[in-house]
């Protein structure tokens, strides 16, 4: 039988079929952070329960951090500071794999787990963090899970799950100058809207997919669940083999050749069927940006914020009024051109090396816009010392950039540091929802080259009219 690669993942990783449309998956690594994981550990221990293969879980301190230097437990959110001390004992007495404070590799989930070789081609990773799906771009089959369900995988090294339909979406042609992974998950989200892909695994293929360098493969997968898909994946290839080999949680030397010959069969077969294709042709895609609250409110940023009044869905047009009395913008407004008052770059989306070089790329020689407070946020300590060693901070600091300490800083607010009430902010994040960034916030979600771009000219801008650096 011809299956498509993420048949074939599935069903090397199946202990039984349970007959009613779930089956009970083997897990074969776990990583938790410390705003949802210290409830899995501490849920173990009050059951009397040990995690049954500890050098297979992981923790990192990444929510609820503080990103400022010279930071320490102490944080802006109320009650963070338990939060952080409590998961690190219970990581310690679980004996699992903790990146804490202090340590270099300590950094955002979904960023540290492919630099540290936990996600790997092929494998089952789940964390209590819905844009688990990232490690997608490795050929990982990964998925977000609840606390109870992360209890149940320490505790079980398996998940009852229920299989998901398949989608491959092809990507086809070369992508403009320009244009980024980013901007290809939302012209698809755009496209077909935030609920395209309930119910479905999905591929990522085509000409541009398998031309994306890894960290840009990650991006693409990191936005699956805001198409509402329950994961999505790239099949692994060269590139991802020779991105994984050699880093610490990889196969070792005496392993390698074994495990890269099974990699290698992780391809979808010539005739695999898939329960739906969708097809994007590259050349359509131009820098994106939202408008609205829903990162399926988005458009061109060459385009206008739409009119309520031309659509005839009741339900979608009360949907799109409402997201335009938040987003304070007027029906047939140029995008390009709309004041902003903040921008950050940062995320589990785009917070690696290649985001921060490509944002510094457009950055260099400039300043940000008076009046504009901009932040940078490295995705790990191993990304920003990467960063500080070819000089990539003193290129943000002297555009007027604040230069960050790791972790998810102000990709969500959940009581700490925000933007402040009504703040218009340009972000490389992967939520516009309300309040997402701080309370009445606007947020606008872009690619980290347009938010560097809209950083230097104070209002969303086209990344293609920035020419070279200094220009």
């Amino acid at each position: 039988m011809s299956l498509t690669v993420i048949e074939k993942i599935w069903n090397e990783h199946q202990i039984a079929d349970l007959g009613d449309g779930t089956c009970l998956i083997y897990i074969d690594r776990v990583f938790l952070h410390e705003r949802t994981g210290s409830v899995a550990l501490k849920g173990l221990e009050a059951a009397g329960r040990k995690v049954r293969n500890p050098e297979q879980a992981f923790c990192t301190m990444d929510h609820i951090v503080d990103t400022f230097p010279g930071r320490s437990d102490d944080t802006t959110l109320p009650g963070g500071t338990a939060f952080i001390q409590t998961t690190r004992a219970a990581a310690q007495a679980a004996g699992i794999n903790l990146f804490d404070l202090g340590d270099q590799r300590q950094g955002i989930v979904h960023v540290i787990s492919p630099e540290q070789g936990i996600a790997l081609p092929g494998a089952t990773v789940v964390c209590p963090d819905s844009h688990t799906g990232t490690l997608g771009g490795l050929g990982a089959l990964a998925w977000g899970i609840g606390s109870t369900e992360a209890e149940h995988a320490l505790a079980t090294k398996t998940l009852v799950v229920k299989k998901p339909k398949t989608m491959r979406v092809n990507f086809e042609g070369e992508l403009p100058t320009g244009i980024t992974a980013k901007d290809m998950i939302l012209k698809l989200i755009g496209e077909h809207t935030a609920s395209g892909g309930v119910g479905y695994a999905i591929e990522f293929a085509g000409a541009a997919v398998r031309a994306l360098p890894i960290e840009a493969r990650l991006t693409l997968c990191n936005m699956t669940v805001e198409f509402g898909a329950w994961t999505g994946l790239i099949a692994p290839d060269e590139q991802t083999f020779a991105y994984v080999q050699g880093r610490p949680y990889a196969p070792n030397a005496a392993q390698w050749d074994q495990a890269v010959a099974h990699w290698r069969t992780l391809q979808s077969d010539p005739d695999a069927r898939f329960d739906k294709e969708i097809s994007i042709d590259c050349a359509s895609i131009v820098p994106q940006v939202t408008w609205g609250t829903s990162p399926m409110h988005e458009t061109g940023i060459d385009g206008l914020v739409p009119d309520p009044a031309q659509i005839a869905d009741s339900a979608v047009r009360s949907s799109v009024e409402r997201a335009l009395e938040y987003m304070d913008l007027q029906p047939g407004t140029p995008l390009e051109g709309v004041p902003i008052d903040a921008a950050f770059l940062g995320s589990c989306t785009n917070s690696r090396i290649s985001d921060l070089r490509a944002a510094a790329d457009i950055l260099r020689g400039r300043k940000v816009a008076p009046g504009v407070k901009a932040i940078c946020v490295p995705g790990s300590g191993l990304v920003k010392a990467e960063a500080e060693a070819e000089g990539l901070d003193k290129v943000f600091t002297d555009a007027g950039f604040e230069w960050r300490e790791s972790g998810c800083s102000m990709c969500f607010f959940a009581g700490g540091e925000s933007f402040g009430l009504e703040e218009r902010v340009v972000s490389s994040t992967n939520r516009n929802f309300e309040n997402r960034q701080g309370p009445r916030t606007r947020t606008h979600l872009a690619s980290p080259t347009t938010v560097a771009a809209s950083a230097v000219k104070g209002y969303l801008t086209d990344v293609r009219r920035i020419g070279a650096a200094g220009d």
